[in-house]
């Protein structure tokens, strides 16, 4: 059927496929608001998600100590099989051959992983953590300095049953971190609980974004320099029977490939064990990536973005045809007068607002932002995905050129109170 006005119609621009999906996912939205309302929709922030990490101490833990003793009654096999797992710890610990009574001097607590207390035997695994004041001479590498990491966000994710998660549910991987002992470690782990609003701004899909100013909206939200990714893949051959897990770790915004490798559990019990057994390799590959300068919080998180070569040297033309030709060139040198000091350059910091739709409009907004003259720093200070984000800039001038400016790079700019609101 031929349009009624066919030169209407080739008017109308074709939306592409990215501009189709957000606004479906915009009217998707709308349509949910309306239908179920607010309060159901919170439901996906709502409810027991995430689990609160250990606290972070400096002293040192063993775990994974196994025992089994008897003696005269419960709580003797009990007593005695604490003195075992501390000399057992000690041991695994490297320490050097001591008295029994002063490898016990220098325990601060027995982390009670599982028991089994009988009337005459004690089976059990333990942790157990020495003082570093008092053992750091002996074990953990208390004579000399050793290198330490910026915080680095830690990302969970588990792959189990076809799906991915990291904060949407509980899960044994995110407890498994959870119950982490990192205060020996040389990495500064920043592990989110994964209440609240964690399960949507910290995704699996979260690994694959490549955007810096995405990342940097989310690291800025737990005070982290730069990302470590843990994935955990479980497979299970048949119902109640062995679980391979397969783990990988990669760290930074590109999701940097680090190392692999594998555990096997004999049943369904056996799996916390095994998570707990990969955190500890983990920390160790990340803390070999350490030693070799693998973790160092990636520069482009921080880079101003630059404007494009092509389009620097096209203003750069422009502006010296702009400027006035000398006439008299060719005329008797003129004493020049004496020159008046300039007049100093006042540094103001004002407050940008600007409409987020998705990652890569963010990213125009403070490109263009950061490319006009004079604008020494923008930085988002709050990043709202499809509504309104806010950027504080410093600016070498006042609020006209400032707003003079944007206007010539094609932004609609409406000027308020030491404020701007710009838009497309």
């Amino acid at each position: 059927m031929t349009p009624a006005n066919p030169s209407l119609s080739a008017r109308i621009p074709r939306l592409g496929p990215a501009a189709t999906l957000i606004g479906g996912l915009g009217i998707a939205l709308t349509v949910a608001l309306v239908a179920v309302g607010p309060s159901k929709l919170i439901a996906q922030i709502e409810g027991d998600r995430g689990i609160q990490p250990l606290a972070t101490t400096s002293d040192i833990s063993i775990n994974g100590i196994e025992v089994n003793v008897t003696g005269s009654s419960g709580e003797d096999a009990r007593y005695k099989g604490w003195v075992e797992a501390a000399k057992l710890a000690w041991a695994k610990a490297g320490g050097p051959a001591m008295p029994e009574n002063q490898i016990q001097s220098m325990v601060s607590a027995v982390v009670i992983e599982r028991e089994q207390i009988g009337p005459h035997r004690y089976i059990a695994t333990l942790g157990v953590v020495f003082d570093r004041q008092k053992a750091g001479q002996y074990i953990g590498g208390g004579s000399g300095a050793k290198a330490h990491s910026a915080p680095l966000l830690l990302i969970p994710v588990l792959y189990s049953g076809g799906t991915a998660q990291v904060y949407e549910a509980r899960t044994p991987w995110q407890q498994a971190w959870a119950m982490f002992r990192a205060g020996a470690s040389p990495i500064d782990y920043v592990r989110p609980v994964g209440a609240g609003g964690d399960s949507l701004l910290i995704t699996a899909g979260q690994p694959l974004r490549r955007s810096r100013t995405w990342w940097r909206g989310v690291l800025d939200q737990f005070g982290a320099a730069d990302v470590l990714i843990a994935e955990a893949r479980l497979e299970r051959q048949w119902p109640g029977g062995p679980v391979r897990g397969t783990f990988t770790a990669r760290y930074g915004p590109d999701n940097t490939f680090l190392e692999t490798f594998t555990l096997t559990a004999n049943d369904e019990r056996s799996v916390p064990k095994m998570l707990e057994d990969a955190v500890v390799r983990f920390d160790q590959i990340y803390a070999k990536a350490l030693d070799a300068g693998l973790l160092k919080p990636d520069s482009t998180l921080n880079m101003r973005q630059q404007i494009d070569p092509g389009m620097a040297a096209l203003i750069a033309a422009g502006q010296a045809a702009d400027q006035p030709t000398d006439q008299a060139s060719d005329a008797a040198p003129i004493a020049a007068p004496t020159a008046a000091p300039a007049a100093p350059v006042v540094v103001n910091t004002f407050t940008i607002q600007f409409a987020s739709p998705d990652a890569g409009a963010v990213d125009a907004a403070l490109g263009a932002v950061r490319g006009s003259p004079g604008v020494q720093s923008a930085a988002t200070t709050s990043l709202a995905m499809g509504g309104t984000s806010v950027m504080r800039v410093t600016f070498a001038g006042d609020l006209t050129t400032l707003a003079e400016s944007l206007r010539a790079r094609g932004w609609k700019v409406t000027v308020g109170n030491n404020a701007l609101s710009i838009r497309r």
